[in-house]
């Protein structure tokens, strides 16, 4: 049977579903394996379920609830596709009513965006100067360099947010599904809070002239920020864009924090890592309402960025934002936005 049968690793290769997809799916009893072997717990799907897996991953990215994708499957193979077509019409006018409503509502406030934006027509005046020792800002760059945006439609986040403040600078970086956050010593600094988004092959720049420096030097002035290490410098100009608020983000209720290893995280290879907290530690897997489920990529990266084999993370509800700290530090963080695990 197994040489006409698919594993779910194959299933998932040819359809485009990831394998913790199928589990759920399996689970929610949307897309139920044709075999599974009572031993081993393996399961085995029938050739044409492929189709079908591919049909459910074409109707999960338009938004469709898994309620009627269950109907849409139960009536695609049969002779009578009425009520496969009526589940079908039915879900692109919520599309369609929603992207009206969705429309309205920029409309609204994009005008209020103008309003706001219409005083600030002064060029930017800042001017700040700070001494921060080379090695404390090299691993706070290392420690969020991996959250900055690649997505050219979101300029704002494709750079390294640089926050002066008092004797701290805090250095900040989000993609929208993580933030990360270190901060450094910084002396010398005695005016207002200053902030400038210093962009990615920039802060790369800076990376790079940081090695084997004792102390550096930034100078903000304007839109143009310059860091000098001994007798080398790099400089560049930064782009007038706001960085999002990353204090009000941060703002989260405390959670049930746990240790974790992070080489057994390393080991998985399902692309969610689904979290819970037993016995003073953070688990792969389990089961339950208070699991939380994160990309796992992210996740190793987050964790890269942190350089422990021993770290601490805290889970909230399945749907708040997970927190990853070293255990010796609390100069750097990251944060990841979970995934759902079901509807």
């Amino acid at each position: 049977m197994e040489n006409t049968m698919r594993t779910i690793g194959e299933t998932a290769r040819d359809s485009g579903l990831g394998v913790s997809a199928l589990r759920f799916y399996d689970r929610s009893g949307v897309l139920v394996p044709a075999r599974v072997d009572p031993v081993t717990g393996y399961r085995w799907y029938g050739p044409g379920q492929v189709d079908e897996a591919r049909l459910l991953a074409r109707l999960r990215r338009t938004g469709m609830p898994l309620a009627d994708i269950r109907l849409v499957l139960a009536g695609w193979s049969g002779p009578d596709t009425g009520l496969v077509r009526q589940l079908l019409d039915a879900h692109l006018r919520r599309l369609e009513r929603g992207l009206a409503e969705a429309r309205g509502e920029f409309s609204t406030v994009r005008s209020l965006l103008d309003r706001k934006e219409k005083p600030m027509t002064s060029p930017r005046t800042v001017h700040a100067q700070v001494s921060v020792p080379a090695d404390g800002l090299a691993a706070a760059l290392d420690a969020v360099r991996f959250a900055v945006s690649a997505d050219p439609e979101l300029p704002a986040l494709g750079g390294v947010l640089f926050d002066l403040e008092g004797e701290s600078l805090y250095l900040v970086a989000t993609d929208r599904y993580r933030m990360a956050v270190a901060q450094t010593e910084a002396a010398g600094h005695d005016g207002p809070r200053t902030q400038v988004v210093v962009p990615a092959p920039l802060a790369d720049a800076m990376r790079a002239l940081l090695a084997g420096a004792g102390t550096a030097r930034l100078t903000v002035d304007g839109d143009r920020v310059v860091l000098e290490a001994g007798d080398r410098q790099t400089a560049g100009t930064c782009p007038g864009h706001d960085f999002p608020d990353h204090r009000r983000l941060l703002a989260l209720p405390e959670g049930r924090r746990g240790a974790v290893d992070v080489a057994a995280f390393a080991a998985q290879e399902d692309e969610l890592s689904v979290l819970t907290v037993a016995d003073g530690d953070v688990v792969l897997g389990g089961a339950g309402p208070e699991r939380v489920a994160v990309n796992r990529a992210y996740l190793l990266e987050a964790c890269a960025a942190l350089a422990s084999d021993r770290l601490l993370i805290e889970l909230g509800a399945p749907t708040a934002p997970v927190t990853i700290r070293h255990p010796d530090t609390a100069k750097a963080y990251s944060i990841l936005m979970p995934v759902r695990l079901d509807d």
